[in-house]
């Protein structure tokens, strides 16, 4: 590992694009927003479309927006020259951009992990018990039948 990508650090953007959602347009913005994070010796790691979203009030005459969600390695240096690239670039109507605790990640995952156990026990238990009523049912049948 180098040293620039040991001092790497995840972030979540959350990018807001105004215009139309046409698919071939919000692509071609969604890959400038990417070159910039390379151009910086980034790493994108996901790129997540939300959709199309109604603002709460309007903002400077728009009321909607398309979401985008990108997770994406970067020097934390280099923070503040991203956000100054996105402030001059008209196709990005706003930016968040918000450090990943690696802890809570880790929290979220063992608890969708667990959540998953229970859903495939408690769909085993409910099998089960189907099966059992169905065995119930034919036992029924067979005692009428005598």
């Amino acid at each position: 590992m180098t040293p620039s990508e040991n001092s790497m650090k995840k972030y979540d953007g959350l990018y807001i694009f105004a215009g139309s959602a046409k698919d071939d347009v919000l692509d071609k913005q969604i890959d400038k927003v990417r070159g910039e994070i390379t151009r910086l010796s980034g790493n994108v790691l996901t790129t997540e479309v939300l959709g199309k979203r109604t603002f709460a009030r309007p903002m400077q005459k728009r009321d909607n927006g398309v979401y985008v969600k990108i997770r994406f390695e970067l020097d934390p240096s280099q923070v503040s020259v991203l956000l100054g690239r996105y402030r001059l670039s008209e196709d990005v109507f706003r930016v968040q951009i918000l450090a990943v605790d690696d802890r809570r990640e880790a929290v979220l995952a063992r608890q969708a992990e667990e959540r998953k156990a229970r859903e495939a026990a408690r769909a085993a238990a409910e099998e089960s018990a189907a099966d059992e009523d169905e065995d119930n049912e034919n036992q029924d049948e067979f005692e009428d039948d005598e």
